[in-house]
């Protein structure tokens, strides 16, 4: 089962090596597709090194800042994959939680695989507020959908590329994120959480998300909840 990785990528020069790197690392059938959304900080300037390095990643960019939505939604138009999940690249997931994510799929348990921070047990948060927010994203989805999540804002989203094709997604920001758990529970899917890793980074380490985005969130799964 070919796995399609989808890197998002806004000024992350110091981080995007590395995690192109651990993604090749992992021994899996796997096409990475990364989408530079107008970064300013030298990212796409790396990039063009790393591609020289590894000819075989597919590699597209923004000229204007579109969001992550908007660069997930260009890495789904590309990708030839059975399986999509989505990679931030940043470093604060592990790639080694790749075979956990995609087995259950693979044994046809489900179509949707969530990494939750959750259930793993050496996990650490360095922001309470982040935390709360996490806490109170999944409490939300759940009550409005009936799910029993326990990290419905995770960046480890595993789809079948059927179904994620079939969503007619449209957010473009972190809004897209919420827009996936709205759209596959009101299909009734079963979202299977596996355990992963986490690695949270600070502020000033260029950690981007805000409570704003929390706010978002919340609004988008209630939106989702009465629209289609």
């Amino acid at each position: 089962m070919k796995l399609s990785v989808i890197i998002p990528v806004y000024n992350e020069v110091g981080t995007i090596r590395a995690i192109v790197e651990k993604v090749r690392a992992v021994p899996l059938e796997k096409e990475i597709i990364i989408v530079n959304d107008a970064s300013t900080d030298g990212t796409k300037e790396e990039l063009a090194r790393i591609e020289k390095k590894f000819p075989e990643l597919k590699i597209f960019h923004h000229e204007k800042n579109k969001g992550k939505g908007g660069a997930v939604h260009t890495g789904i138009s590309t990708m030839s994959g059975e399986v999509m999940l989505i990679q931030d690249a940043d470093l604060e997931l592990d790639p080694n939680d790749y075979p956990a994510l995609i087995q259950p799929i693979e044994e046809k348990k489900t179509s949707v695989v969530y990494g939750s921070r959750e259930l793993g047990i050496r996990n650490q948060h360095l922001y309470f507020s982040f935390y709360l927010g996490g806490k109170m994203v999944s409490w939300f989805a759940n009550i409005l959908y009936g799910s029993s999540l326990t990290d419905a804002p995770t960046g480890y989203k595993v789809l079948r590329s059927d179904v994620v094709k079939s969503l007619n997604l449209r957010c473009e920001r972190f809004d897209f994120d919420p827009e996936i758990t709205a759209k596959v529970l009101k299909r009734g899917i079963t979202i299977i959480e596996v355990p992963i890793s986490y690695y949270p980074r600070t502020k000033e380490a260029g950690k981007k998300i805000g409570w704003k985005d929390g706010i978002v969130a919340l609004w988008t799964l209630l939106k989702y909840k009465f629209i289609t």
